[in-house]
């Protein structure tokens, strides 16, 4: 039987009644004692397979780096993760071991890599959400931004396009599809098309939310509403609802020939898909229009009803994120809608699109099957502010548990103590990289099993194992325990060591410390390998080199909250904490920027960080950060560093502290240094 101890209480994820003297309701699958048998022999696998022999010490810096521990990659191993270097690669290592003296020429050439790899993305194909077959480079878009349903490569409609537009072929001329969505919009369905032309639709223009510039000849406003009306299905929110069709305001101003550039001010998918924007006409006055989707007269746009065989999709997130509960996830949750509730985040942070198959039931809390995608745009705001090569680490964790607790939730948990104000929390997990992709511009495929539930006083308790793929090929993998808890739950916590307040190793071992300026090396915009802008988590860090339980090194940061920072926005609607995944991710931060310090980066001609493969990480929450709650403390213990073929990878542990309570801990944490390989 496997036991998890929570918050000093046993507890059985395989469903065994909570201890205690408390009366559980408990539904269990004999999914989750597979699960368990499975995890149990691949933690002993993997005991096995880590245990290694130290291979030599470090090379000293200006700093005397101490003897660490240092783990060879076999010769086989290092040659199965291994690519034939190209041409490109051969000639970087040339030139820096050829000039190693020439400090600053290796710098400047490596600069420019990065900022032309990092900053610029090359577009790829699109999958999910159309093609883009554009050699451009793209550039992130900002966090706050809307992500359209589709993507397209059309920025200009000639007379012909907008004739094809008025007859409903919005696919055609932009040239995507969604599955299941009969798209019927139409433009100029209220009169005459008086655009002729439309010579520019920029994406990210006029403030950030979108721009279009069109010639017509006609009344103005009804030249200020078809512009609004080529945006919106430039951006495909008429796909949220089969069948639907664009509507406004009706109205007339006067007639001429002229251009009208339209601005978009809001785009968003509630209450209902929309286009909000100001069209300036010279001549005329500004004119405000917006643009709505409007469902069929008496259809539903519920779960399941919005678009046929589709259960839900981007406007039920929404709806869910910040929204309608009851068009979200169906009337029973109604009663959740305008108060603290369990929601997705919002915003930048929402990273599940879709769920195409559930097995499961409203009331069945025993085990479900289902499968969800998420979009990954080249241009998505991660990209371009990780100072990892593709994905950042948090992305993968958010977009897995987003999807798991997604259909957990819709299994109506919460629906069993009805009058319960109840918050949604990740209380941890395990989960392990199959191998590396670059992700952008793909759809990531989701598939998820509520393993097991119980139903505890004022509490529920859900677990869950989970699979990510991308072009039918698994990449990541776990499983994770989630909780939905009262008010009175959450004002009880007690940490993650039963109440005490456990110090830091740097609070036990009082010693001189050096100090990493992250904030300094981040004010240089030429500084290579840097998390920026929403993903800058820490300011500095405190060193002991050769410190830590494992002698190798300790890492020690702390950072005050700032309840404006973006991310309480997002995570959660009325119930705002830092997502524990952005925790995760500002010790990553951490190592890297100890790597780069300790000179791991210098004999590598251009170099990237990676999540590496096959090595299982875990963590487990105890508390949450609160925009009142002042610090964020943070440790890292450097256990062990591994050296290949492949590059540098360092293996740490953590722990994350709110004042007073040790929270979060992380065990296994991996970060790979290695050459940047070349793609086709």
């Amino acid at each position: 039987m496997t036991v998890i101890e929570f918050d000093g209480v046993p507890f059985d994820p395989v469903g065994t009644a909570a201890v205690r003297g408390t009366s559980a309701a408990t539904h269990e699958s004999p999914a989750v004692r597979e699960s368990s048998a499975v995890r149990e022999s691949r933690e002993v696998h993997q005991g096995q397979a880590t245990h290694q022999t130290p291979a030599g010490n470090e090379t000293p810096r200006a700093h005397e780096l101490p003897a660490v521990r240092e783990v060879a990659i076999s010769t086989a191993a290092a040659q199965a993760r291994t690519q034939t270097p190209g041409p490109l690669t051969e000639i970087r290592s040339g030139v820096v071991a050829a000039h190693r003296a020439a400090l600053s020429a290796q710098v400047a050439l490596q600069l420019a890599i990065w900022q032309r790899t990092v900053h610029q993305v090359p577009a790829a194909d699109q999958g999910h959400s159309g093609s883009s077959t554009s050699s451009e480079r793209i550039i992130a878009a900002p966090e706050w931004t809307f992500k359209p349903l589709v993507r397209t490569t059309r920025t200009s409609l000639d007379r012909a396009a907008l004739t094809r537009l008025t007859d409903g072929d919005a696919a055609g001329v932009f040239g995507y599809r969604r599955a299941g969505v009969e798209s019927v919009a139409r433009l100029a369905a209220a009169g005459l098309l008086v655009l002729t032309e439309v010579v520019a639709i920029e994406l990210r223009g006029g403030t950030g939310n979108g721009r279009l510039v069109a010639h017509f000849d006609g009344d103005t406003r009804a030249a200020a509403v078809q512009a609004a009306e080529v945006f919106a299905l430039f951006t495909g929110i008429q796909l949220c609802l089969s069948r639907s069709t664009l509507v406004s305001e009706p109205g007339t101003t006067e007639s001429r020939t002229g251009t009208v550039e339209f601005v978009v001010s809001e785009i968003d998918l509630v209450p209902r898909p929309h286009v909000t924007g100001i069209a300036t006409i010279a001549g005329t006055a500004p004119l405000q229009v917006t643009v709505t989707v409007a469902e069929p007269t008496g259809a539903g746009v519920g779960p399941g009803a919005a678009v046929p065989g589709l259960l839900l999709n981007e406007f039920h997130m929404t709806h869910l994120a910040r929204g309608d509960q009851a068009i979200a996830m169906g009337p029973e949750f109604a009663e959740y809608t305008g108060v603290r509730a369990t929601r997705l985040p919002t915003g930048g942070l929402l990273l599940v699109d879709r769920v195409l198959e559930f097995d499961g039931a409203r009331g069945k809390l025993d085990g479900a099957t289902y499968r969800t995608e998420y979009d990954s745009p080249a241009d998505s705001w991660y990209y371009g502010d990780t100072a990892n090569e593709s994905m950042p680490h948090f992305v993968y964790m958010e977009t897995s548990l987003q999807a798991a607790l997604l259909m957990g939730y819709y299994a109506g948990p919460t629906l069993t103590q009805p009058g319960v104000t109840l918050s949604l929390r990740n209380l941890g997990g395990t989960a392990t990289v199959l191998r590396q992709v670059d992700l952008r511009d793909k759809t990531i495929e989701q598939t998820s099993r509520l393993l097991s539930t119980t139903i505890l006083p004022g509490s529920s308790l859900q677990n869950f194992d989970y699979t990510l793929s991308v072009d039918g090929a698994p990449f990541y993998t776990g499983e994770t325990m989630f909780g939905y808890f009262s008010d009175e739950a959450l004002a009880n916590q007690t940490g993650l060591d039963a109440g005490r307040s456990v110090p830091t190793w740097l609070d036990e071992h009082p010693q001189a410390t050096r100090t990493i300026d992250v904030v300094g090396r981040r004010a240089d915009p030429n500084a290579r390998l840097c998390a920026r802008r929403t993903l800058a988590l820490i300011d500095r860090i405190d060193v002991v080199d050769g410190g830590g339980k494992y002698s190798a090194g300790y890492l020690h940061s702390l950072r005050e909250i700032d309840a404006s920072d973006w991310y309480f926005a997002r995570h959660f609607y009325l119930d705002p904490v830092i997502p524990g995944s952005l925790g995760v991710e500002s010790v990553i931060h951490a190592v890297q920027e100890w790597m780069l310090d300790a000179g791991f980066a210098d004999t590598i001609g251009d170099p990237v960080f990676r999540i590496p493969s096959d090595i299982a990480f875990s963590w487990r929450y105890r508390g949450q950060f609160l925009p009142t709650d002042g610090t964020v403390r943070l440790e890292a213990h450097i256990k062990e560093i591994r050296r290949g073929a492949n590059g540098v990878t360092v293996i740490a542990d953590g722990s994350l502290w709110k004042p007073g309570l040790r929270i979060y801990e992380l065990v296994d944490l991996a970060i790979e240094l290695g050459e940047r390989e070349e793609r086709p």
